[in-house]
Order: structure tokens, then C-alpha cells, then sequence
């Protein structure tokens, strides 16, 4: 993700990175406006990950096998820069205190911080910089961090507290996405392949070490009184618990009683009917715990169905097409979801790199080159999700997707849509939510009227991951958390090298000549608007291929909390995830001390 890029003069040191140059905080700055930088220290916050894991059972959250606990990367890891909640595409000084960029912007020079520590007490070296670049870009380390450093040439060590990145291109954002590169030290696993390093746990220079060391469900980490940065302008008024759990629980029902029975203290619910029915009640009526939609001005989510295209049966567009055509979101959002959702249309909704209509000139001059590569709809108007708002209906929806798969070849025959072969069409969603049957219900109930059976698997998440990064399903179904400033990890979720790259998130095998040549107008960018006109062109190229079955999304935090535990900032920034808002930046009130 973008984090930093040029500030004038290109070649001065500075205290601050932008990739458009409009930094907020001059040199100087003490802290971030939407902190309070004399929020006290203590307490503890008790929470539950936003993410679907059972257990975890490494350390080591830069490999591929295994589950490491959350929040280890963001507590006990730092980077050279780091960004903040205001300013979308500006990083300013952490691990380093200034950085240089060439001015024909092929190297990036960072002189480290001299107070900055490891919390083993040793200082971060340049030579902890080049090894953590080298275990990353290595074949031991998730596949995803080669992708992402793919265009730096060398990283040199240009004396014990300066080391300079090269690149293969003069890319705007490189320089940011090697400043927001984890560093760890060098002695952390004792000499051991990376991919051993499993119940050692990393050798950061964050704010918390681990409570202890023992695998399992609930991971604690404390703060570190020692923290070399505390005072930082980039971290003042920031990680103000002595306590950071996360807890884990196997099912929906276990997990929101955990919060009444006060196990807890921070929920971030995705489920819009348990939002409707179970935020009620006595401890809710008396305040004890409150339930709270928070506003952010973020970009919307995606969230849909994706196909698996290495499978032969969703290599049709027109395939795709139809399977799409028999998803009711407006009767969904009706009758399931309480009307709190909007449906997602294209890869990037509620944002500025959302396509609308027809091509606009800035985005033609992208498409044009590439017409040869591109079939010709995408010149045209950017479809929307299908809708059975009347005068529509799912019946017409589903005349479509008919017409549609008898072009592809499929037709209705003894009792189910059959190829030439005479092959039945099936699929397999997979998926580690029991919940979710009820919301594949009805989509599962309109595709029998095509002939098509699809059958629901769930597994845990652990089988789920393994299956995800060896591409071992058909369908299943993904969230992509919105950004403000898109970059290099674009080209791990839709670049042709990482279709065929086990554990990266191109899990569609999304392999397209024109996809791969505007991803790289997008990372070569030099102003926002031409970031926007490359990211509407990509969003309109990947609309048109039908990739997936656009879901929907919530324009706001659904969260549940003990407001007696805590006391909140003045200020919510406009751009933040919840869980490490509050993680971050909220602080423990008198009674939780």
C-alpha cells in the first residue's frame, strides 16, 4: 500500500515522504491532530480480531504455513516511515529520521533514527534493513513480499546508520513502499531458515512484546516501558494500553456472549442481523454497553463471489455473466440485512477510482493503446450489478443468464445444465463461515432454476487458507478492505506473475496483458489525478471481465464496546480501521487501571 513519495526539493532530506507532495505536519510537528498526545498510560483493552482465525500456531507472521496471532506485525514490527490517518498517501519519519530521494528518483536513501532499539535492547542497524529485505524477498518468506519489493535492484549498506534502496524503475511509489518495509533484527531466530522460525517471536522495535509465549487461541501483549519511541511525533498519544489482548472464539453465538458477560470489551460486528437482534437489552439500556455505527470517510469495501478461473468451466465470460444475473441483493438486503447495506458495484465503490459511464479522456488515453488487448465494451458504458428493483425482476435476471449460458454451451437437459459432453454444471463454495448458508441460500436456490448446483463446504480456517494459497476451490467468497492509496499490492491481487504464485491474492488467476500494463500506470502515477484516471481505467477493465459476483458493503463501523473501560479521542480521523483506531489511539479510563 502507498505510504510515501517525493517532497521538495526530490533530493533534500526530509522529515516526511508524499507521493503528491501535500504533506500536513511541518518538520518539527509534536503530534497528530486527531490524537491526544497527553493521553495517560495503563489499562488494558480487550479485544476480538476482525478476522476468521481459530487459533495460531507460530510467531512468525512473514511465512507462508501456519497462522500467526493478530497484531503481532503492527505492535512488535516497525518500518522506516509510517503513515497515518489523515493523509492517504504522505509517510513521515519512524525507524528513520529523514529520507533522500534521487532526483531521477531511482534510489531512496534513509538515515535511521540513533535512539531507535530492538526490544532486546541492541540498536536498529542499516544492516537489520538489508537483512529483513533479504529474508522477505526470499524464497522461505510468503511469496507476496517478492512481489511487492519486485522493482528494487539492491539495498545497500551505506554505513551503520544510512542505507540507500535502488530501483529498476523511477517509480513514485517505490520509495514508499520500501519506507513502510518491516524491519526486524537480524539475530531473531538464532541463524535459523526463516521459514523455522516459528516459536521465536520476532525481535521488533514496536511498542509491545508478547505476554507469553504459549500457542493457542488468546494472544496478550504488554506494553514495552523501555519503547525507544513513545515520544515520537509519529507515535505521541498512540499505544496508550499497558494491555493488548485479542481473543478468539470458535462461533458467532459464544463470541458476542463473551462481550455481555464482560470477557471483553470491543467487538466490530460484520453481520448485519446479529446488529439488528442481539445489540439489545439490559446491559444496553443501562449504558453498560453501547452499541455505535462509526462514520469514516473511506473507501467502500469490495466484498462478492469470486470464480477460480483455472478451472475450465468458469473461463467463459458469458458464464460468469449468468452466474451473476441469479444474485436478488435488493430482496437480500430486504429481508436479511435490515436495509443497512449498498451493493457493490465494480472494484473500488464509494471512492474516487470508482468507474461510472463511459470513458472520460483521462481514462481513453489509458484505454486507447491497449484496444487491441481489450474487448470493445469496456469502451463502453461500466456495467452495474444487476438489480431486480422493479421494473426489473430476478425472473428477467435469470431469462439473461439463460441466453447467456446457451451461447456458452450449457443447456437444460435431464434435469441439469449440461455442456456438449453431456456434463452436469457444478461448483463447490467453499468457505469457513456456517453463518454465511443463510446468504448463500437464496443464491444457491436461484442457480437450481439455471440447472446449476452449487454445494456449500465449510471447513475451519486453517484448511480454508491452505486450500486458498494452493487455489484449490471453485468459488468462495472475499472482502478487499478499501484504500485511499493503492499501489504495489495491486499487482499481488491482479498481476499475471501472481496468478500463478501459490499464497498471493490473485486467488481468481486473473492473467490479462492490459490488466498488467495499467497496474503499472497505476504504480507510476506522479499526480492524484492521474492516479484516479488509472485506477477508474483498471476498475472498468476488471468490471468488464465479470471476475466475480459484486456482494455489498457497510459505509460505516458497526462496533460494541464497554464506554466505561475507555475514553475516547476528541477527533475521528477520516480515514482509519476501527480495530487499530481504537487500539491505538483510545485510552484506559480511571476504572480500568
Amino acid at each position: 500500500m502507498a505510504l510515501v513519495a517525493c517532497v521538495a526539493p526530490a533530493a533534500e532530506a526530509a522529515h516526511a515522504y508524499a507521493q503528491f507532495g501535500d504533506i500536513k505536519y511541518p518538520a518539527g510537528f509534536t503530534h497528530f491532530g486527531y490524537v491526544n498526545p497527553d493521553a495517560p498510560k495503563g489499562g488494558e483493552i480487550r479485544m476480538v480480531p476482525p478476522t476468521r482465525p481459530t487459533n495460531f500456531d507460530k510467531f512468525n507472521p512473514f511465512t507462508l504455513r501456519g497462522t500467526a496471532p493478530y497484531g503481532i506485525g503492527t505492535l512488535m514490527v516497525e518500518s522506516l516511515l509510517t503513515g497515518n490517518s489523515e493523509e492517504p498517501t504522505t509517510a513521515y519519519g519512524l525507524l528513520a529520521d529523514d529520507v533522500v530521494v534521487s532526483p531521477d528518483k531511482l534510489s531512496a536513501t534513509f538515515r535511521l533514527n540513533g535512539k531507535a532499539r530492538f526490544n532486546d535492547g541492541q540498536p536498529v542497524l542499516a544492516s537489520d534493513v538489508l537483512h529483513s529485505y533479504k529474508q522477505l524477498t526470499g524464497p522461505l518468506a510468503a511469496p507476496q513480499y517478492r512481489m511487492i519489493y519486485a522493482e528494487v535492484k539492491a539495498v545497500t549498506v551505506v554505513s551503520d546508520r544510512v542505507v540507500r534502496f535502488d530501483f529498476a524503475t523511477p517509480n513514485p511509489e517505490l520509495p514508499l513502499v520500501v519506507g513502510g518495509m518491516p524491519v526486524f533484527s537480524k539475530r531473531w531466530g538464532g541463524g535459523k531458515p526463516f521459514d523455522q522460525i516459528v516459536s521465536d517471536p520476532p525481535i521488533g522495535s514496536g511498542p509491545y512484546k508478547l505476554a507469553s509465549l504459549a500457542m493457542g487461541r488468546d494472544i496478550t501483549y504488554v506494553r514495552d516501558p523501555a519503547y525507544w519511541g513513545a515520544d515520537l511525533p509519529t507515535r505521541k498519544g498512540q499505544f496508550n494500553f499497558d494491555r493488548v489482548t485479542y481473543k478468539i472464539y470458535l462461533d458467532e453465538t459464544s463470541r458476542f456472549e463473551g462481550l455481555k458477560a464482560g470477557e471483553y470489551d470491543f467487538l466490530r460486528e460484520f453481520i448485519s442481523r446479529n446488529w439488528a437482534r442481539q445489540y439489545t437489552g439490559k446491559q444496553f439500556s443501562s449504558g453498560e454497553l453501547v452499541k455505535r455505527a462509526f462514520e469514516n470517510l473511506n473507501p467502500g469495501d469490495f466484498q462478492g463471489y469470486v470464480f477460480n478461473l483455472r478451472k475450465p468451466k468458469f473461463q467463459d465470460v458469458r458464464v460468469r455473466q449468468a452466474i451473476g444475473l441469479a444474485m436478488d441483493f435488493e430482496w437480500m438486503n430486504r429481508q436479511l440485512f435490515y436495509g443497512i447495506y449498498k451493493r457493490v458495484n465494480g472494484y473500488f465503490p464509494n471512492s474516487e477510482f470508482h468507474a461510472e459511464g463511459l470513458p472520460k479522456p483521462d481514462e481513453l488515453a489509458l484505454l486507447e493503446p491497449l484496444r487491441a488487448k481489450l474487448k470493445p465494451e469496456v469502451f463502453g458504458p461500466v456495467p452495474v450489478s444487476p438489480s431486480t428493483a422493479p421494473p426489473g425482476s430476478l425472473r428477467e435476471n435469470l431469462r439473461q443468464a439463460q441466453a447467456l449460458l446457451k451461447d456458452a454451451g450449457w443447456t437444460y437437459r435431464e434435469g441439469a445444465l449440461r455442456n456438449a459432453q453431456g456434463e452436469a454444471f457444478t461448483m463447490e463454495f467453499l468457505n469457513d463461515q456456517p453463518s454465511l448458508i443463510r446468504i448463500v441460500g437464496p443464491f444457491q436456490k436461484a442457480l437450481e432454476k439455471l440447472g446449476i448446483t452449487m454445494t456449500y463446504r465449510v471447513v475451519d480456517f486453517s484448511l480454508a487458507k491452505q486450500k486458498m494459497d494452493a487455489f484449490d476451490f471453485e468459488i468462495t467468497t472475499m472482502r478487499l478492505p478499501g484504500s485511499m492509496a493503492p499501489g504495489s499490492e495491486l499487482l499481488d491481487r491482479w498481476g499475471s506473475a501472481a496468478a500463478k504464485t501459490p499464497g498471493s491474492s490473485n486467488v481468481w488467476g486473473i492473467a490479462d496483458p492490459a490488466v498488467d500494463a495499467l497496474l503499472q500506470k497505476v504504480l507510476t502515477a506522479t499526480t492524484r489525478p492521474e492516479l484516479g484516471a488509472a485506477m477508474r481505467a483498471l476498475d472498468r477493465v476488471l468490471t468488464n471481465g465479470y471476475y466475480s459476483v459484486p456482494q455489498y458493503y457497510g459505509d460505516a463501523f458497526l462496533i460494541g464496546y464497554r464506554p466505561g473501560a475507555f475514553v475516547l479521542p476528541a477527533t475521528i480521523p477520516p480515514y482509519y480501521e476501527a480495530d487499530t483506531w481504537a487500539m491505538g489511539t483510545w485510552w484506559a479510563s480511571a476504572s480500568n487501571k
